[in-house]
């Protein structure tokens, strides 16, 4: 069924990215579909940091709880506990989080639709028509621009974006458990276990994250074959959550890097996991996902007002400006420490380091390289270079 009006925006995909793409931009008042897949759930440790919840005004009542301190696991199963001076992580059911995040674009002025994106044509007027599929049948959407936030395999990067098919990913799995109320399992809700042992991820790590009522236990790897369901199974066994409840299991593809083009020069943005915006090392990824969803809005309104594709370009542009350094310090990090349990080991020993644990925080807190405090970097240059060169003790 095709549609006779013309939107400014479709955003194909309702998680942070496009949520947040599509509140911006209906806030302008621009005219927004929202299309989202009913009941997507992405497998997620649901970590957001104080900048996001103060720049995105996140209110207090989604935190379902406050992560005071980090505990880093050897191989060797030495454990280094990195505590949060003075601050918290707060931590989210992306269940509720991006609903959340979707409603507040309706409030605002975005309609929501739900479907599965089908493809984008376009007739001789050029303008894109959105084809997705609602109860059994196609329906149509036009717009002058198109938002791509639909996830690391996204349908929309693949069909606009060159080169965008050709992504690498690890592939993340998670099962969330309830909580346990009693002392027998090595569990602090308050506290993020990651776990960096190579028979638990030979390429990245574990995880046991608190959320409240419930806990998201999980793995993730790039290498083909590794079992990481079993991972997970071998993870909860050895803390003592084996006789949990189990309440769902959720698997998902995790970008790698940023893709190296997030337009099509016509009509056409990717924000998100469909542009490759995960930090590396780490897997975070919400953050990013708003923040690259809001240069995205900029670039379509930038679009709209000037009726210049070389504004579509801009969100790129802007977001490798602020992160893209980080990012590649990031990747860095994770090909050389996290290639072999020798090389774990060593990353797991640096973090008892207190200017280490200071400036990760800071940095993980502000989102941005901290240079206000020269001589710790001095210190920890020179301290890991001792452990790259296998002259620290571990």
């Amino acid at each position: 069924m095709m549609e006779s009006r013309i939107y400014d925006v479709v955003v194909v995909g309702g998680g942070p990215a496009g949520a947040t793409a599509a509140a911006d931009l209906a806030r302008r008042g621009r005219s927004v579909v929202l299309l989202d897949k009913a009941g997507r759930i992405k497998p997620c440790g649901g970590a957001i940091p104080p900048r996001l919840i103060q720049e995105f005004e996140i209110p207090d009542g989604l935190l379902v709880a406050k992560i005071t301190s980090a505990r880093m696991i050897a191989p060797s199963d030495k454990r280094v506990m990195m505590p949060i001076d003075g601050g918290f992580v707060g931590m989210v059911d992306r269940e509720v989080f991006d609903e959340w995040l979707r409603n507040r674009a309706a409030a605002v002025g975005a309609e929501r639709r739900t479907g599965s994106f089908v493809r984008i044509s376009r007739e001789g007027d050029g303008v894109a028509t959105v084809h997705y599929k609602a109860g059994g049948a196609e329906e149509c959407v036009r717009a002058r621009t198109v938002i791509g936030a639909d996830g690391a395999l996204s349908a929309v990067a693949r069909q606009e974006v060159p080169g965008a098919g050709r992504m690498k990913s690890v592939f993340a799995y998670h099962e969330i458990v309830r909580s346990p109320a009693g002392a027998g399992a090595d569990f602090n809700a308050e506290r993020c276990d990651v776990w960096y042992q190579g028979a638990l991820s030979p390429d990245f790590y574990a995880w046991i994250f608190p959320h409240g009522d419930t806990t998201s236990i999980g793995t993730g790897s790039a290498r083909k074959g590794f079992a990481l369901r079993r991972s997970v199974e071998a993870l909860r066994a050895a803390t003592g959550l084996d006789g949990t409840e189990t309440i769902r299991r959720e698997g998902a593809p995790i970008p790698l890097k940023p893709l190296k083009r997030w337009d099509n020069a016509c009509d056409v943005v990717l924000a998100g996991d469909a542009a490759g915006i995960v930090a590396p090392a780490s897997g975070e990824g919400i953050y990013y996902a708003m923040a690259g969803g809001r240069f995205a809005a900029d670039a379509v309104e930038a679009y709209l007002e000037t009726g210049d594709v070389r504004a579509l370009a801009g969100a790129r542009k802007r977001f490798m400006k602020a992160h893209g350094r980080v990012f590649w310090i990031l990747g860095m990090m994770q090909w050389f420490w996290y290639s072999s349990d020798k090389r774990r080991e060593r990353f797991v020993s640096i973090c008892r380091d207190k200017d280490v644990q200071t400036l990760t925080f800071d940095a993980y807190m502000n989102k941005e390289l901290v240079r206000a405090r020269p001589m710790a970097h001095a210190r920890i240059f020179l301290k890991d270079m001792a452990h790259l060169l296998g002259m620290a003790r571990v």
